[in-house]
């Protein structure tokens, strides 16, 4: 009995310990100040600040340092916020780096107490109902390199202080009232001005001559301003002259003749884009590089939905549609149910956006089921950031993972100079992607399914465990036809109409990816001649007829040791391949076997010793007989 009670003690002291601990690490102070803020001003978009939870872990837009000890970033892009900053609130962050207040509707004057926050790096006011001059002393933020503040109504001269802005990227003051000269700002880190659409007065300063016209556009200027760059098309050579003259005739019939040719040009046209109007998509998305470009039409006009980015809670970025569409992109890759772009937003954050196509289901389907995978928390788990439904475009916004898919860190630049993936790096991945996977398939009642588990669709976490993005959209799209279903190599035989993948699916395609992962093939591919390969069948035939290494990828075998644990996990791979689906292992099962391939306390851990040549590792019928009983095709 004593005992019990002294255990208890124990407990609960460990556990008073433990919540201090926390609370030592949480930003109280920074906590305070933005609750007070909250409270003290008018917004239409709920926020899940909560004293209880962990503003660094749980806020929304709001961003703690390494340790979270302080807040250092703030987003709050179009809350629906109202009146004026309240006093002696935002200014408590002193570390505080990013404040985002754009696409509200605050009013009053620039809100004097910003000047306290010394260490502020980007600030967008942009887009809300200030008034009044700035500030006459910029120099205060003297670590600021984006200084938005557009649309909205401050007027008074600029001031001249921005120049010792030495570190400043970003200026954009359009569409106010600034009236006056512009000041000398000779700032050469600048990159991107926008003094359009002002009052101002006098000429450009030669410090600011290298910028293009338009961002001095719509201002009462001299019009002195010449930009150094060179023209768009060539200049045109003015034609030569000629001693004969045209009668009135011939030039009757020429104009006569090119009205009918330029009557016909525009019918043509009408025509073109009247065939083309409900095949046109919104965002044109680039191919190889530059920009999102924007469909006003679309956007504004033919749309079920409300024509801005949903953001799920959790998520720290603060950018809207406008936003990804003026981000520099480029294709990172193309599948069955999209393509996926990378964009480098302006605030120098960088996402993944995936461009779905063929969405078959309404609306609310489409919301319920990006409410799902949004609310989806797990570490093996991409998380989906954001999505945007109109009707001629669904975007989804995930987290940009720097060092690629497995299937290019697999299968990219085979050679010499190709730096190998390592067997201890494939378990991670097998792992990883295994949690998620199993996670998954936890969830609505162990109704969910991924419908699309390949290499390309799994990435590396910062603890470099697989991580399995692009789950629960076989549902939403046009079945996959059956030709392309045989060719892609992960799909299940019984899948033959995507939209009804099941639990049982997943666990083939994740044992096509375990296959992919010990030989380094890809699941369909060419030996030599125009021969195709399918990798489950291939792994089968030299397995059961050779019984010998040729099954491993031959970048594995410098890495001394791990002869016992490949096997185990080709036995996991071709028991997850079985044919029949009721054969077939539940992934919860399956995260146990592939755990137990790599125990932790063994002190068996792969190295390399600089060998290539080949292992002579043989492969005895008794260690995959069961499993390659049934694989059977």
């Amino acid at each position: 009995m004593g005992g019990g009670v002294i255990g208890f003690k124990i407990l609960l002291i460990f556990c008073c310990g433990v919540l201090f601990l926390r609370a030592r690490t949480e930003p109280i102070e920074d906590k305070q100040a933005l609750l007070y803020f909250a409270n003290n001003s008018s917004h239409s978009r709920p926020l899940n600040w909560d004293v209880r939870t962990s503003a660094c872990n749980y806020w929304v837009g709001v961003t703690c340092n390494h340790d979270q000890s302080r807040i250092i970033a703030v987003r709050l892009p179009g809350f629906g916020f109202r009146g004026s900053v309240p006093p002696n609130t935002l200014s408590r962050l002193s570390e505080l780096q990013i404040l985002s207040l754009r696409s509200n509707a605050f009013t009053g004057p620039f809100p004097s107490d910003l000047a306290q926050l010394r260490n502020l790096t980007s600030l967008y006011l942009q887009f809300n109902r200030f008034q009044g001059p700035l500030p006459e002393n910029f120099s205060v933020w003297e670590n600021l390199s984006v200084l938005n503040l557009s649309g909205n109504a401050f007027n008074g001269t600029i001031p001249s202080s921005i120049s010792n802005l030495t570190h400043l990227t970003t200026l954009i003051l359009s569409n106010n009232s600034f009236s006056g000269d512009i000041p000398d700002l000779n700032i050469p880190s600048l990159q991107l001005l926008d003094l359009s659409h002002n009052k101002l007065t006098g000429n450009v300063p030669p410090s600011l001559s290298r910028f293009p016209s338009s961002a001095f556009s719509d201002n009462n200027l001299n019009n002195t301003h010449e930009v150094s760059v060179p023209p768009v098309l060539p200049p045109i050579e003015p034609p030569k002259k000629h001693s004969s003259r045209l009668s009135g005739t011939a030039i009757l019939g020429i104009i006569i003749g090119a009205c009918a040719v330029g009557f016909a040009l525009i019918a043509v046209l009408l025509i073109f884009c009247y065939t083309n109007k409900e095949t046109s998509p919104q965002p044109k998305l680039p191919q190889r590089g530059g920009t999102f470009k924007k469909d006003k039409n679309a956007v504004s006009g033919s749309h079920d939905g409300d024509g801005r980015l949903i953001f799920f809670e959790g998520c720290s970025l603060a950018f809207d549609l406008e936003d990804l569409l003026r981000a520099s992109a480029e294709v990172l890759g193309k599948g069955s149910f999209g393509t996926t772009y990378k964009a480098a937003l302006e605030d120098a954050n960088i996402v993944a956006v995936k461009r779905l196509k063929e969405v078959t289901v309404g609306k609310r389907e489409f919301e319920l089921q990006m409410e799902v995978v949004g609310n989806l928390r797990h570490e093996n788990v991409a998380p989906l950031r954001a999505y945007y439904y109109s009707k001629d475009e669904k975007l989804m916004v995930y987290d940009y993972y720097s060092q690629g898919s497995v299937s290019a860190l697999l299968h990219a630049k085979r050679g010499e100079k190709r730096i190998p993936l390592d067997w201890e790096t494939r378990v991670r991945i097998a792992v990883g992607a295994a949690r998620g996977i199993a996670h998954l398939h936890q969830q609505s009642s162990g109704k969910l399914v991924h419908g699309n588990i390949k290499a390309s669709n799994i990435f590396l976490n910062s603890q470099q465990y697989g991580c399995v993005s692009d789950l629960g959209l076989a549902t939403l799209m046009n079945p996959v036809a059956p030709p392309v279903i045989r060719t892609a190599g992960y799909r299940a035989p019984e899948v033959t109409d995507t939209r009804k993948a099941s639990q049982a699916s997943d666990v083939y395609s994740f044992g096509v990816l375990l296959l992919e992962l010990l030989t380094g093939k890809s699941p369909i591919h060419q030996a030599g001649s125009d021969e195709v390969i399918h990798l489950v069948r291939w792994v089968h035939s030299v397995v059961r007829e050779e019984w010998t290494a040729e099954v491993f990828d031959i970048e594995l075998l410098r890495y001394p040791n791990i002869e016992e644990e490949m096997v185990e996990m080709l036995q996991i791979g071709m028991t997850c391949v079985t044919r029949m689906p009721d054969q077939r292992p539940k992934m919860i099962d399956v995260v146990k076997m592939v755990e137990d391939i790599r125990r932790v306390n063994t002190g068996n851990r792969p190295s390399t010793d600089g060998r290539t040549e080949e292992s002579t590792l043989t492969l005895t019928p008794s260690s995959v007989e069961m499993a390659s009983s049934s694989i059977q095709q």
